[in-house]
């Protein structure tokens, strides 16, 4: 099996997520200043982080049955969705110049491309 990191789909994932980053980030600079780009891009950077810790969980969990894969993606899911919350809240209360328009606009883009992951075949 080839590890999740490595594997086609996730790499098809974080190549879309990392690009959207740049992308919103740079719109979010040109519209609204360095601030806006930096909070376009922590947003961006939640997403991938979480994106790889999924992979990395997935990687180490077992898959010798349907049930063990299946407890195994819950787990990975589970992992993912703590590191967003806990990047959302250390980003929320220490940034304090924070563009939540541009922060929220980047993470939600991201998440939601971390779905191109099924389009892509290994």
């Amino acid at each position: 099996m080839t590890p999740p990191l490595k594997s086609k789909p996730i790499r098809t994932a974080l190549a879309w997520q990392a690009l959207a980053t740049v992308a919103i980030a740079a719109l979010a600079g040109v519209w609204a200043g360095g601030h806006a780009a930096l909070s376009a891009a922590l947003g961006g950077m939640v997403t991938l982080s979480s994106t790889v810790v999924y992979a990395f969980v997935l990687g180490i969990g077992q898959t010798a049955s349907a049930g063990a894969s299946v407890v195994t993606m819950l787990r990975a899911e589970g992992a993912k969705i703590l590191v967003i919350i806990l990047q959302l809240w250390l980003v929320l209360t220490t940034y304090k110049d924070v563009v939540l328009a541009a922060l929220f606009a980047a993470f939600v883009i991201t998440v939601l491309l971390f779905r191109t992951a099924f389009l892509a075949r290994e």
